[in-house]
């Protein structure tokens, strides 16, 4: 079977030109709020061909926690680089970061090279600014590299395919928690949950410009673990509930079964569809995201999520229960679609603000920090008493509908501008419209998070 998927998806496209295999550095991660430690694990090279865009093999986009980059030895060209998130990066604003030391198993994943490279992994410091914190040398004839072909996880599903994966954005559906009788069923599930993030702007205008593929390796029992009610599952991926100790995060720990099983498919994204009716989801930058697909609302975090994932956005929600500890010093984020708003003048969306919006930008907020306080008690008195996840989605359905119609008769709907709360802030932090996808659980992105997504699918495609 590993010989046959190989060979059907070489052949499946005519490429210009024979790509490279695709290389993989796992390495470990460890450390808390006062120190951080890498260590190589192995290289890999995987089954599959290097699925990337040969024309744009650098990131000018300047977006992510973490920034690797790939250069020759002994030239020091940059061959390849990527801006990304990750597990350890979310976990080390929590609060056990303070008390305590982990280790996160990760991957950088680029195009095989043809002599030693140098890999230099970077972070942001505090006013985030990049800073070196980790060189190590990759030879790719090192007799350490690792080629072996691991068993396959299943056949690969065609759920669209539009193209060469070289000018195409390879979106992965994994699943995790389906047993071998639920395959169909995970079918349905990618085919449904793809069909709504294609029914989104700007996906739906360039849904041409996606591949998107299906892999779900056989669980021995349906669904996944969810700590806080006992359940415990050895699910192929390992997804769970409850990650960093919030009940509704969706995650996986365990990054080696996730890039074994993802390595049988040319994939530059990755969300993991888990077979479970509880709300939740997760979306880490240059990771993978995650959705609970059964889930009244998994069509919402399914685009939701995946907008962390692919585009690096921010959430622009505060009033939600989160791990995450407050920042210290304020500094303008990263992300494309919040702002610290230190210079109004300055403003990093600017050129969208029309002259006769205001910045910062006026909005019923008070009104809203209200209404929302008095949910999120009735969803904790939910989760307390363990009653029926319908009850959830009822009020969820209820929030929508008032939140819908009160953010709907703002004064400056639909305009962009610089509306304070954001990133689990009530203030201090900005976003850019009064309601979006990142912001509640309405259908839409705004036109700042449009443009950032147009720009990450043109690096995967040389733009239209």
């Amino acid at each position: 079977m590993r010989t046959l998927l190989l060979t059907l998806a070489l052949a499946a496209f005519a490429w210009a030109a024979e790509p490279p295999r695709t290389m993989r550095l796992d390495y470990y991660h460890t450390g808390n709020t006062t120190q951080e430690l890498f260590a190589v694990d192995k290289v890999v090279v995987e089954p599959l061909p290097w699925p990337g865009n040969p024309h744009r093999p650098t990131d000018g986009l300047n977006l992510g926690r973490y920034f690797f980059e790939v250069a020759d030895k002994e030239t020091k060209k940059v061959l390849y680089s990527r801006g990304f998130d990750s597990v350890y990066g979310e976990w080390v604003t929590t609060g056990e970061a303070r008390t305590a030391s982990r280790t996160f198993h990760e991957s950088l994943r680029f195009p095989s090279p043809d002599a030693p490279v140098l890999v230099t992994l970077r972070k942001r410091d505090a006013k985030n600014d990049w800073k070196d914190a980790w060189t190590t040398t990759v030879d790719p004839k090192d007799m350490f590299v690792d080629p072996a072909v691991p068993d396959a996880p299943g056949d690969l599903i065609d759920i669209e395919k539009n193209g060469d994966p070289a000018q195409k954005v390879d979106l992965l559906l994994l699943g995790d928690g389906y047993t071998a009788g639920e395959r169909k069923k995970f079918e349905a599930d990618a085919r449904r949950l793809s069909e709504r993030l294609f029914a989104t702007s700007p996906f739906k205008e360039r849904r041409k410009d996606f591949n998107v593929w299906g892999l779900c390796p056989p669980a021995r029992e349906s669904g996944i673990s969810r700590p806080s009610t006992g359940v415990h599952r050895a699910n192929p991926l390992g997804s769970t509930y409850d990650a960093f100790g919030s009940e509704r995060y969706v995650l996986t720990f365990d990054n080696q079964a996730f890039r074994r099983a993802a390595s049988f498919a040319p994939y530059d994204v990755a969300i993991i569809l888990v077979n479970s009716r509880t709300y939740g989801g997760g979306g880490i930058f240059g990771q993978y995201s995650t959705v609970a697909a059964d889930n009244t609302w998994a069509p919402y975090v399914f685009v939701h999520e995946f907008g962390h994932h692919l585009a690096g956005l921010a959430d622009e929600y505060y009033t939600s229960a989160v791990a995450y500890l407050p920042t210290g010093d304020r500094v303008e984020p990263w992300e494309p679609n919040a702002t610290a708003l230190l210079d109004p003048a300055k403003l990093k969306w600017k050129d969208l603000v029309a002259v006769d919006t205001p910045v910062p930008t006026s909005w019923r907020k008070e009104e809203y920090d209200q209404r929302s306080k008095e949910y999120q008690k009735r969803r904790a008195q939910i989760r307390k008493d363990r009653r029926p996840e319908s009850e959830m989605d009822a009020l969820f359905e209820e929030e929508k509908k008032v939140v819908d119609r009160m953010l709907g008769a703002e004064k400056y709907v639909g305009k962009v501008g610089a509306f304070e709360g954001a990133m689990y802030a009530s203030t201090g932090y900005y976003r850019p419209e009064a309601n979006c996808i990142m912001f509640t659980r309405t259908d839409y992105f705004c036109t700042v998070c449009r443009r950032a997504i147009e720009k990450v699918i043109d690096q995967y495609t040389d733009g239209r």
